[in-house]
């Protein structure tokens, strides 16, 4: 490694990608191309960063298969950075085998550190809590364990653990801070402004109020029946039921929630979860099947009683209920929750994080952004999605040195 390339690589280590493309911006050499790409990465230019990272592993030889496996790693995180969610996972696994292989553990750990940010962007809560188990942060340099620790902010807050989460982001930060990274403090500090910020709003007896993800863990454990728009659910007494795939059931079990302690009119019912404007005698019997069929799916935690006028919500052990919303329309709250970590998003990587078609993210996106909620740029395939404004690149895209040709 000559000393350009080893004083550019020392710079992208220590966070100063000017720094290094100050040194290798005139050199098409592979190992030059690689440091480029991945420090225009960290510039935020990611298109370019790819197109040089791909030139770069073309251009390393049949015999440097471990500087190849580290251009796919420094790719794999170009693409989750744009949120480029269909890009080959197998591909990412296969370089970090490769990297193993060659006793380059410090890279090999930073793609399993992606595959596991993958997961979580996706909800397979499970399977990145699985594989984050199997590392441990003691090993690693503090870029690498303030990564860590923001997976395992990241887990806990899906699982509505806030005071796990707050534990994790302290980590993170004092990692981040060891590390001197400029780019993975601000990453580190836009987490804990996130778990600092409303995530519900509450309603009882038609009052709202927003909630920290605190209050809603300390909701959820209280003595309150939730009705959780926020997760389809209806929880109480440490008893739950979901009604995620049950949509006419969620809406009927929400309007009643809303009107708690009062009844609802049948004519309100129907028209809410039916989405009439007129109703005849079959959609009153059509409501009283329905409305069956919520007492027997809430049996263990509350019951439906008819009154002169609809029906009322009568919890069984609980002392109040609270409807759980999200803190935007509850139509888009899951695309907008995305949309909110402060990266560009397609709609094709929210369509698969989301489990949903394309065409239906599309249709809330420009919901969304007619309302001035987020904002495109680019066009056709290029085109992303992000919360306005537009936020500074953060993200580590760091491959510790030596770099390619070490």
């Amino acid at each position: 490694m000559d000393s350009l390339i080893n004083a550019a690589a020392q710079a992208l280590a220590a966070g100063d990608p000017l720094g290094a493309l100050n040194r290798v911006a005139l050199r098409d050499d592979a190992p030059a191309l690689a440091l480029r790409g991945i420090a225009m990465a960290q510039l935020g230019e990611l298109a370019r960063a790819r197109t040089l990272v791909r030139r770069a592993a073309r251009a390393f030889g049949a015999k440097e298969a471990m500087a190849r496996a580290r251009c796919i790693v420094a790719e794999a995180e170009i693409a989750l950075a744009s949120r480029d969610l269909g890009w080959p996972a197998g591909a990412l696994d296969a370089a970090r085998v490769t990297l193993e292989s060659h006793g380059d553990w410090l890279n090999a750990a930073h793609a399993r550190y992606l595959a596991i940010r993958r997961l979580l962007l996706i909800g397979q809560l499970d399977q990145a809590s699985e594989q984050l188990a199997l590392l441990d942060p003691a090993t690693v340099p503090p870029s690498l364990r303030a990564t860590h620790e923001l997976v395992a902010a990241g887990i806990a807050m899906r699982h509505l653990q806030a005071q796990a989460a707050r534990a994790a982001l302290a980590r993170a930060g004092l990692a981040a801070r060891q590390s001197g990274i400029a780019a993975l403090m601000a990453e580190v500090d836009c987490a804990v402004r996130m778990l600092d910020s409303p995530v519900a709003h509450s309603r009882v007896q038609g009052e709202q109020r927003p909630l920290l993800l605190d209050d809603v863990q300390a909701l959820l454990a209280s003595s309150s029946l939730v009705v959780d728009a926020c997760r389809y659910v209806v929880q109480g007494t440490g008893l739950s039921v979901s009604l995620a795939t049950r949509p006419i059931l969620f809406t009927l079990a929400r309007t009643l929630a809303e009107a708690w302690p009062a009844d609802v009119p049948r004519e309100a019912l129907i028209a809410r979860a039916f989405r009439l404007k007129l109703s005849d005698e079959s959609h009153r019997v059509r409501l009283r099947v329905e409305i069956g069929r919520l007492r027997a799916v809430l049996k263990p935690l509350a019951d439906v009683i008819a009154t002169r006028c609809g029906f009322t919500l009568v919890a069984q052990d609980a002392t109040d209920v609270v409807l759980l919303i999200p803190p935007v329309e509850e139509k888009y709250a899951a695309v907008f929750a995305l949309v909110g970590d402060g990266e560009s998003w397609s709609s094709s990587a929210l369509a698969m994080a989301l489990g949903s078609s394309q065409r239906t993210v599309q249709r809330a996106l420009d919901a969304l952004a007619a309302k001035g909620r987020v904002q495109s740029f680019g066009k056709g395939r290029a085109r992303r999605w992000m919360m306005p404004p537009v936020p500074g690149f953060a993200t580590t895209l760091l491959l510790p040195v030596p770099l390619p040709g070490g």
